[in-house]
């Protein structure tokens, strides 16, 4: 598929963009499934010249077509699994059918994510780069796996979220949204270090599972960092610093609630504060500066909302496009101009 507008075929591009329709566990808003179509409709109206990272498109960006498969069985399992919530939420036990049930939903999620992590190890193989397409924060586990046995665990990770997503298993689903950083943090290859930005949205247990493992999490709570910027501090200085703590390598998993919620308001779980779209440009561009490389990212979370919102789709476009041209640079497939 076409992004942006480019003519570029599959077998000319550097970096291959994964859509996952996905959204069977997300427990609040809903529409994060349509995320791909709704970005790559969007997308045509990028201009492609960029002050920042220039021509990097000429490296060629394609976006693999929508898998109709699983697009169908996340509507039907999603369905199933909003019923599950409801009694879940309310405390309420589940009979013998709807645990089985859950237990079906369970193993949808790890056949889907072995679909992304096929899907990614193919690109890799291939000598090009991916990008995954969300679909809810679920869906880029398999891909990260794939990058951890790439590389044997020589990366790092950043993560742009509002919440920590370090829950366990959340009610009783296994590959949860609110899951991925825990069940991340358990890869065999999985990152040697965690760095997050933006989160402001979690319970005490995550809390505590970051902190009996300091060495491999750093977090940049939104609210502790806002202070030290109000006090004086730069954000150029504090993404120095956070760079600073990665290997070469770095993956970015970037949940678009992460921002502030003006920039996303169709997400489905909003949360006031964030970064704003600057910070977001500063972080990556530091990512060049510190002579780090972008070995693949995920972009999720994006959604229309109840109100249908074109906004969103136009948010995370761009959002999009500045990780492709960074991917681009920072892996020395395009060349700055002085």
């Amino acid at each position: 598929m076409q992004i942006f507008g480019l003519e570029t075929k599959e077998k000319n591009a550097k970096l291959i963009l994964i859509p996952v329709p996905w959204e069977v566990t997300a427990s609040y808003g809903s529409g994060t499934a349509l995320g791909p179509e709704l970005i790559f409709e969007a997308s045509s109206q990028v201009d492609l010249f960029d002050i920042e990272t220039q021509n990097a498109f000429e490296c060629g960006y394609f976006m693999l077509p929508i898998n109709k498969n699983l697009k169908i069985q996340n509507n039907k399992l999603r369905k199933q699994a909003t019923k599950l919530y409801k009694k879940l939420q309310a405390s309420q036990s589940l009979n013998k059918q709807e645990l089985t049930l859950q237990k079906n939903i369970n193993k949808a999620c790890v056949e889907m994510n072995n679909y992304v992590y096929a899907q990614a190890k193919s690109v890799l193989k291939s000598g090009k780069m991916f990008g995954v397409i969300g679909g809810d924060h679920s869906t880029p586990l398999g891909a990260i796996r794939a990058i951890g046995e790439f590389t044997k665990g020589n990366f790092g990770l950043i993560h742009i979220d509002a919440h920590l997503d370090l829950r366990e298993a959340y009610l009783g689903f296994q590959d949860s949204h609110a899951s991925i950083m825990n069940n991340v943090s358990k890869l065999k290859y999985g990152p040697q270090k965690i760095i997050q930005f933006g989160i402001r949205d979690f319970c005490e247990e995550e809390v505590t599972f970051m902190q009996q493992t300091p060495e491999k999490f750093h977090t940049y709570f939104d609210i502790p960092t806002k202070k030290e910027l109000l006090s004086g501090r730069s954000w150029l200085e504090i993404c120095r610093e956070a760079i600073s703590q990665l290997p070469e390598n770095i993956y970015i998993s970037f949940d678009i609630d992460g921002l502030d919620p003006t920039l996303c308001p169709g997400t489905g779980t909003p949360v006031p504060g964030g970064l704003s779209f600057e910070q977001m440009l500063v972080l990556l561009s530091t990512i060049h500066e510190q002579g780090k490389k972008i070995i693949g990212f995920d972009l999720v979370e994006v959604s229309a909302g109840i109100n249908n919102d074109e906004w969103n789709g136009n948010v995370g476009a761009r959002v999009l496009y500045k990780l492709c041209g960074w991917s681009m640079v920072t892996q020395g497939f395009y060349k700055l101009k002085a």
